[in-house]
Formats: structure tokens, C-alpha cells, sequence
């Protein structure tokens, strides 16, 4: 039911949501990062192991703008373009990594649906390492 659930509300699935605290401050500890145009994508460690699921994880800081509202359109735009490229498979590189964590910043609040998946799309094709 769950999974027909996110399918139907086209909801990036829990097996693919990066939620525990120690999980950010881990991917935080690799100090591997990408920004483009008001995004920055943190880069977790590589797979040893390809039976993980890669995690990925949506932060935008109050200090960004003060709105809840703002913040929430901004995590909802980053994390439906993910969804949609993951289920385009436009991304195989991407799985290689145990996990990500996009950061949206102030700059990235102009950008609309179609923007912002080029930007993701940008920053997971140029991961190096």
C-alpha cells in the first residue's frame, strides 16, 4: 500500500531518504562537495558493497529565507527533480555513493521545476572521485 502510495502521490520513496542525523553528519564528514547556481551537493562515501540503496537528503537553513513556506517549495522542487531522474536513469553514476545531501541556498529560490532539475542533473554528472 505504501508503495503504491508514493507512486500515486509522486513522493521520492522512504527506502531513498536520507533521515537520521548521524547519516548527514556522516556524508557532512567526507568534505565532498559540488555548488552550482545557489545548490550545493554534499557527496557521501562510495558503495563497497552495491546492495545499499543511495540516500539522499533535502536541507534548505532558515537563514535562507525566514518563510517556512519558501523553504518547504524549494525542498519539494529539489527532491521531485531527484525523483524524476533517478526514474529516467539518467544518473547511473550517482550509485555509486552511499548517500547525498542537496543544500539550497538563496540563490536557488528563483529557479523554477524545469531549472532546478537541470542543476541537479548538472551536479550529479559532474561528481569526480
Amino acid at each position: 500500500m505504501a508503495h503504491f502510495l508514493c507512486e500515486y502521490l509522486n513522493m521520492l520513496k522512504k527506502q531513498f531518504r536520507l533521515q537520521k542525523k548521524s547519516a548527514f553528519n556522516a556524508t557532512y564528514r567526507i568534505k565532498h562537495s559540488y555548488c552550482i547556481a545557489g545548490l550545493v551537493l554534499w557527496v557521501g562515501k562510495k558503495k563497497t558493497d552495491s546492495s545499499f540503496t543511495t540516500k539522499a537528503g533535502f536541507v534548505v537553513s532558515k537563514k535562507t529565507h525566514k518563510r517556512a513556506v519558501k523553504r518547504n517549495r524549494l525542498k519539494r522542487l529539489m527532491r521531485e527533480s531527484y525523483r524524476l531522474l533517478l526514474k529516467e536513469e539518467k544518473i547511473p553514476k550517482s550509485q555509486q555513493y552511499l548517500s547525498f545531501i542537496f543544500v539550497g541556498f538563496e540563490r536557488a529560490l528563483e529557479h523554477d521545476f524545469s531549472k532546478m532539475k537541470e542543476i541537479i542533473y548538472n551536479l550529479l554528472t559532474n561528481i569526480r572521485g
